[in-house]
C-alpha cells in the first residue's frame, strides 16, 4: 500500500526528535557532593552563595550541610532537619567572648552514598567559637575529621565519605567519574563543584538546547502535516 505523500519526511522528523530528546535524558548527569546551606532566621534553608570558609555567621545562626547527588543548586537536596537554633543549642550555654553556631550535618540517603554504602545518621551540633570564626572553623570544631581536595573544596565531614570529591555521576548508569585527587587542605572553600553550581551538568545538551531543537523539529512536523492537508 502506498503511503500518503510526506509520510516519510514526517516519520524522519519524529524519529529525530525522539533521538535527540532521548539522548539528552540518557546523558543527564549530576555531582555527588556536600552542599552548604544557611538558615533564613525562620524554619527554611537557603542555598549558600559563598563557601563555608568565607561565611562568618553571627551568634545564633544556623548552618547546614547535605550530602547528595544533584545537577545544580536549583535541585540540590536540603538538610532534612529544620534550622532551629534553639533546639540545636539548647544544651550549650552562651559564654562571654564566644559565639554559638548551630550546625545540621545531613549525610543524605543510601541512594546518594558512593558504591551503595550506608551513610551515617543525620546529626546536629552547637559550635562555640571565636566571634570572627567562619562556618568552616565552626564545623571543624565539632565534626572532625574534615577532608578537602587540592582546590580546597569540602569533600568529607567526620570522615564521610571515605573517598571521592564532587565526582560526576552519570544519570543513566550511576557510574561516577573521578573528581580529582584529595588532600588535607587547611583553607576550606566552597562546597559545590563549579560546574554544578553554575547549572552545567556536563553530561549532555542543556535543557535550553534540547528545547530549541525540539521546537524546530515540531515546526517541521507541522509544516509536513499542513502540506498533506493541501493535497
Amino acid at each position: 500500500m502506498r503511503r500518503p505523500p510526506g509520510t516519510g519526511a514526517l516519520l524522519l522528523l519524529i524519529g529525530c526528535l525522539l533521538t535527540v530528546l532521548g539522548a539528552g535524558s540518557a546523558q543527564a548527569a549530576g555531582y555527588r557532593y556536600w552542599s552548604f546551606w544557611e538558615g533564613d532566621g525562620g524554619k527554611n534553608w537557603t542555598y549558600a552563595t559563598q563557601g563555608p570558609s568565607l561565611v562568618r555567621p553571627d551568634d545564633g545562626a544556623v548552618q547546614g550541610f547535605r550530602f547528595s547527588v544533584s545537577q545544580d543548586s536549583q535541585d540540590s537536596a536540603q538538610p532534612r532537619r529544620a534550622p532551629d537554633f534553639g533546639a540545636v543549642c539548647a544544651g550549650t550555654p552562651a559564654k562571654d567572648g564566644l559565639k554559638r553556631i548551630a550546625l545540621v550535618i545531613d549525610p543524605g540517603t543510601a541512594a546518594d552514598a558512593p558504591d551503595g554504602g550506608t551513610p551515617p545518621p543525620l546529626r546536629t551540633a552547637c559550635a562555640r567559637v571565636a566571634p570572627d570564626a567562619s562556618t568552616a572553623e565552626a564545623l571543624a570544631s565539632v565534626a572532625k575529621p574534615l577532608r578537602y581536595d587540592s582546590s580546597a573544596m569540602l569533600c568529607a565531614i567526620s570522615g564521610y565519605p571515605a573517598s571521592g570529591c564532587g565526582e560526576q555521576v552519570a544519570g543513566d548508569s550511576g557510574v561516577a567519574d573521578s573528581g580529582g585527587a584529595d588532600s588535607d587542605a587547611t583553607d576550606p572553600g566552597g562546597s559545590a563543584p563549579e560546574s554544578a553550581a553554575d547549572g552545567d551538568s556536563g553530561g549532555g545538551p542543556s535543557a535550553g538546547v534540547l528545547t530549541g531543537i525540539g521546537a524546530v523539529l515540531l515546526l517541521g512536523v507541522a509544516a509536513v502535516l499542513q502540506a498533506r492537508r493541501r493535497r
